[in-house]
């Protein structure tokens, strides 16, 4: 367990400085597309540390997959399920997101629709890769030895 537990640490503070980048280029962004006009020393200190402990979540919880024990599908599902929540209150923390059902909705089914998007084209990569790997152990069984 310590292992896992150093490996989403090591993952996640890998990540964390990834987050102020991110919304550095998205306030600047906004600010060329004239629509943010001036922030507050609030907005931006919310900005930096929501997006610092996203980035490091985010980045850590990819450790959820080395964990030998758990069945990929809960790994899949508890991975998706911090990532959403954790997401959600980011963008509600900074008024990114309006506080409502419908919004929250809106902010649901594209979270969802994006996360089975990855995940679909990792599988295929994936599958493409196995196949191949796989092509190339038959043809070195069928090789004969010299």
């Amino acid at each position: 367990m310590k292992k896992h537990v150093l490996r989403l640490l090591r993952r996640g503070f890998a990540a964390c400085g990834i987050g102020p980048m991110v919304l550095a280029v998205l306030y600047l962004i906004l600010d060329h597309q004239g629509v943010l006009q001036t922030l507050t020393v609030d907005q931006v200190t919310t900005g930096i540390f929501s997006l610092t402990t996203l980035a490091f979540i985010a980045g850590g919880m990819n450790a959820i997959y080395q964990i030998e024990r758990l069945p990929l599908m809960a790994a899949i599902s508890i991975h998706g399920g911090v990532l959403y929540v954790t997401y959600l209150a980011t963008y509600l923390l900074n008024d990114w997101l309006e506080w409502g059902p419908l919004p929250v909705l809106v902010f649901t089914g594209i979270f969802v629709g994006g996360y089975l998007l990855i995940w679909a084209v990792i599988w295929s990569i994936i599958k493409k890769n196995t196949e191949r790997i796989n092509e190339l152990m038959m043809k070195k069984r069928q090789t004969p030895a010299e």
